[in-house]
């Protein structure tokens, strides 16, 4: 018998993983405005996951998670100028009926991708529909809001190389479409 076999073997624990760049990152949360209406809920549906360091979240959201461990918990308060910013009355355009090819079924609310004259993407949300022209608000909904999360890291894994050649986490099912 081998004399290998007789040494006391160390088994190596999983070192203790925490939110850092290039880590895969997959939270529960609970997103509240001041008036204490529940915006989002993850805990009914799917977690949130994102690649860390990669602007795939609110960057003060995700700084306030860095150094956290699995199942660590906590509350982040952003303020207006740290999520969405301030609420730009001036942020509204009008535009005519006939350039939404599409137009039977837009309705207040609905979020609009539109093209500015250099090809630059936008999105915009119907704020008003009118017989001749429907009025635009490219504000984001939350702009203006202070935010409050309440946040459970739930997993933590480090990015795989296509995921950081990709630029964002991939989970189940996912696929690239060319």
């Amino acid at each position: 018998m081998a004399h290998f076999l007789r040494r006391p073997y160390h088994i190596m624990e999983k070192p203790n993983l925490t939110v850092d760049n290039d880590m895969v990152v997959t939270v529960d949360y609970i997103l509240t405005l001041d008036n204490g209406e529940v915006v989002e809920d993850t805990h009914a549906g799917m977690p949130m996951r994102f690649l860390a360091g990669h602007d795939e979240i609110l960057p003060a959201l995700e700084d306030a998670l860095f150094g956290l461990a699995v199942g660590d918990e906590t509350a982040i308060t952003l303020a207006a100028d740290d999520a969405y910013g301030d609420y730009d009355p001036e942020a509204f355009e009008e535009a005519p009926v006939d350039a939404f090819p599409a137009n039977d079924g837009i309705e207040v609310g609905m979020p609009i991708g539109v093209q500015d004259e250099s090809g630059e993407m936008y999105q915009a949300f119907v704020s008003e529909v009118r017989p001749d022209a429907i009025v635009l608000d490219f504000n984001h909904p939350l702009a203006g809001e202070t935010l409050h999360f309440q946040v459970k890291v739930i997993d933590l894994r480090p990015a795989t190389a296509e995921e950081l050649d990709h630029g964002h986490a991939h989970g189940d099912g996912h696929e690239h479409h060319e």
